[in-house]
This record gives structure tokens, sequence and C-alpha cells, in this order.
């Protein structure tokens, strides 16, 4: 029995080789989750760590 929430070992095979439509499928599958772990207390964390280490301020 397969697990519906994991992507096939084949997909993934064939996106570390850079093969476009799987890189695709990856990102696709992972987006939600690159979204909510790029977030940090409300601000997007390389927004937030370029604007604390900018010369100007």
């Amino acid at each position: 029995m397969r697990n519906k929430k994991l992507i096939p070992f084949e997909v993934i095979e064939k996106a570390v080789v850079g093969e476009p439509e799987a890189v695709d499928a990856v990102l696709r599958h992972y987006t939600a989750h690159i979204k909510y772990l790029s977030m940090y207390r409300g601000h997007i964390n390389h927004l937030h760590l370029c604007l604390k280490h900018s010369p100007l301020r």
C-alpha cells in the first residue's frame, strides 16, 4: 500500500538531476510547507535579516 502524501521516488530522482517537470512537481508538493517555514514571528526571514543587518540602520 502506498502513502499518497509522499512524492514517488522516481520523481525525486528526476528532480535531483534537474528535470523541469519533476522539480516543478516537488515544489508544488512542498509549497505550503516552504511558505510556513519561511515565516518567523510574522516576518519573512530573508527580509527580516536583510533589514536587521542593513548598513542604513
